[in-house]
């Protein structure tokens, strides 16, 4: 471990394994680790876009709540890391947004110690539980992805409880015919007949937009809306009449390849709105290179499959436990 981790880490160090100690990151550890994440990614589609990750999770979350950052190293090298934060405002839930483990330095009780660590440090940030679950706005995965494997056995020997599963729905933007691409000009001319104005959100449109999530679906998506104006490899598209919003769609607000939040007043419901945003958006994707569009945590499956030829494809388990706070 090099001398700058001993030093000013060395209060918040545990040795875990043979020759393995786990200190507190800071900020200009986060090229290491992003690197670590590409090897220790298993899914390509994860470890293609690790960059974009850590920035989510550890850059740009730290500005809205608290983050705490905790590396595994051997001989100097990192071979684990991970990242975990508190719910926005006082929340006394504590999420773990990422957790991973190098390859050849697996089933050695990193991970154990790794998530034993960052607990001990959300409860001292006042949280009485830890979700292995999304914490938006800023989040990579709704839970664990069924294909992580080592992650769900490392959740269960903790005594972690699957509490909900989620998925979401993949969209292939890999060739001009996919039905993901095909044209909303019809359905746009029909809703301009109708006073309904289609067009892609500016930043100045956020005031509006924002206030417009928050009265009709609450949550987090305000902040995610936030995330995907004016920021590259990120967008929005809106629909208005007379300069109120009736809908929006937004890309990249967490991830590059990921479509969402999107959102239709219940008044226009039917109206055609949401499938028009939705592939305004993907063809947006398609044109920055992405082969392949995540629609992340979906809930109307039916909709994206009708509209986008969507499928399910992407499965995660979410997990709870209680921390021992009597101490």
């Amino acid at each position: 471990m090099d001398a700058e981790i001993t030093a000013a880490r060395v209060a918040a160090t545990d040795v875990t394994a043979a020759e393995v100690a786990v200190a507190e990151l800071a900020a200009e550890r986060v090229p290491e680790v992003v690197r670590l994440c590409r090897r220790a990614l298993d899914l390509p589609e994860d470890a293609a876009e690790a960059e974009a990750l850590v920035d989510t999770l550890w850059v740009r979350a730290s500005a809205d709540r608290a983050v705490r950052v905790f590396g595994a190293y051997r001989a100097g090298e990192l071979v684990g890391v991970l990242i975990g934060s508190r719910s926005a405002g006082q929340g006394r839930t504590g999420h773990v947004d990422l957790v991973a483990v190098d390859p050849a330095w697996r089933r050695q009780g990193i991970g154990r110690a790794l998530l034993t660590r960052v607990e001990r440090a959300l409860a001292e940030l006042g949280a009485a539980e830890v979700l292995l679950a999304g914490n938006p706005p800023y989040y990579a995965w709704p839970g664990v992805d069924v294909r992580y494997t080592p992650a769900i056995c490392l959740a269960v020997a903790l005594g972690y409880r699957q509490e909900s599963t989620a998925w979401n729905m993949t969209a292939d933007l890999s060739y001009d015919a996919s039905p993901a691409l095909r044209s909303t000009e019809a359905a746009e001319a029909r809703l301009a007949g109708q006073g309904v104005t289609v067009r892609r959100a500016e930043p100045a449109d956020l005031p509006a937009l924002a206030e417009f999530a928050r009265a009709n679906f609450g949550g987090a998506w305000d902040a995610e809306l936030a995330g995907s104006l004016g920021r590259p490899g990120a967008g929005c598209h809106l629909a208005e009449r007379d300069g109120e919003p009736l809908g929006f769609a937004a890309y990249g607000s967490s991830r590059p390849s990921w479509f969402g939040p999107m959102g239709t007043a219940p008044a226009a419901a039917g109206s055609g709105i949401g499938g028009v945003l939705l592939r305004r958006c993907l063809r947006d994707q398609r044109a920055a290179g992405i082969d392949v569009a995540q629609i992340g945590w979906v809930g109307p499956v039916p909709f994206y499959s009708r509209s986008a030829g969507a499928r399910i494809e992407r499965v995660f388990f979410l997990y709870r436990r209680k921390l021992d706070t009597t101490e």
